[in-house]
């Protein structure tokens, strides 16, 4: 028996669970040459799926509808016709959702379980890691002693940056939004501040407060007004790394935002998007150097691990809530 979960609508505004169909299925799961036959372990939820449910260009195709929702897997190989991988290797890829299904082991990695937990590979070992030190250290460029500023501080890839940033000299601040995760930031990963936007009735000011010395770094994960109040607090240049912007995923009207144009030429400043994939060619050396720093206990991390295939959409909706710290994975 093999489960699947299928892109059933394109959602409008929040995803919700009519927006997804289950189906289970006697398959054969027939292996040819140079093909694996994968059963899923781990499967990572991320915002940036939100992006290809829609019918909308973007860098990355979208999800067809009834068709399987694809994202950031780890599967053991339980039969294999290739010879680069033999049964009982765990891969990571992009994967669908799916208990088995079979492979052609292009864009496969092997992990290994020894080294760190299998859901790591999802996380600080993977595209999260990724993400936080390529979009720091090639558009930030930082340097010891300035000031940093993460958005969505608490989430997968905000929780790395700003322990690399801490790592790298920088002092720095995260804004989340609980008094739970404000405290989590400090206690746990290291940060300098944290200011809760929900409780915070003037953010413009709680920045200011909390970086008396400007904004030189702000990495960008949730866009909206977080973002315009750390706007206001930039330093002559500052660079602004804007990796997403989870806040304005769901709207269905243009959001009506600050023009940021008066703070980039006054300050000088850099503004740039990005997606991971820019910077493949630094993902080996920054591999390298997260696998050091964690086995260092430089870095740490944090995890939401949901049980349970059929839990996968309602996890994937639980990150518009805010309901995670770090990275939230499936684990089936």
């Amino acid at each position: 028996m093999t489960k699947t979960i299928l892109l059933k609508n394109r959602p409008e505004g929040k995803p919700s669970m009519s927006d997804f169909e289950f189906k289970t299925e006697e398959s054969e799961n027939t292996v040819n040459q140079g093909e694996l036959l994968l059963e899923t372990k781990y499967v990572s939820v991320d915002p940036y799926l939100r992006g290809r449910m829609s019918d909308a260009k973007s860098y990355v195709p979208p999800f067809q509808l009834d068709k399987p929702i694809q994202s950031g897997v780890i599967a053991e190989v339980l039969e294999s016709k290739n010879d680069k991988f033999k049964a009982g290797d765990f891969v990571s890829g992009m994967l669908n959702w799916q208990t088995k299904q079979v492979s052609k082991a292009e864009g496969l990695t092997k992990v290994d379980s020894s080294k760190a937990p299998l859901s790591a590979y999802l996380g600080i070992l993977g595209m999260t890691g990724l993400t936080a030190y390529t979009g720091l250290t090639e558009i930030g460029k930082p340097k010891a002693g300035e000031t940093l500023v993460v958005s969505g501080a608490a989430g997968a890839v905000g929780s790395v940056v700003g322990q690399i940033g801490k790592i790298l000299g920088l002092r720095v601040i995260g804004i989340a939004g609980t008094d739970e995760k404000i405290e989590m930031l400090k206690s746990k990963f290291g940060f300098d501040a944290g200011i809760n936007y929900k409780t915070t009735k003037d953010m413009k000011a709680a920045i200011a407060e909390a970086a008396p010395n400007g904004v030189d770094i702000y990495f960008d994960n949730v866009g909206g007004p977080i973002s315009d109040a750390v706007l206001v607090n930039i330093n002559r240049l500052a660079r602004i790394i804007v990796c997403g912007a989870i806040s304005v995923y769901n709207n269905t009207e243009a959001p009506k935002s600050l023009s940021v144009q008066p703070f980039l030429v006054k300050n000088s400043a850099l503004m740039q998007g990005f997606i991971v994939s820019n910077y493949t060619d630094k993902f080996p050396e920054a591999m390298k150097q997260l696998s050091t720093w964690l086995a260092e206990d430089k870095l740490t991390y944090s995890e939401t691990i949901v049980k349970g295939f059929d839990n996968i959409p309602s996890a994937f909706i639980d990150l518009f809530e805010g309901k995670n710290k770090g990275k939230m994975v499936v684990e089936l």
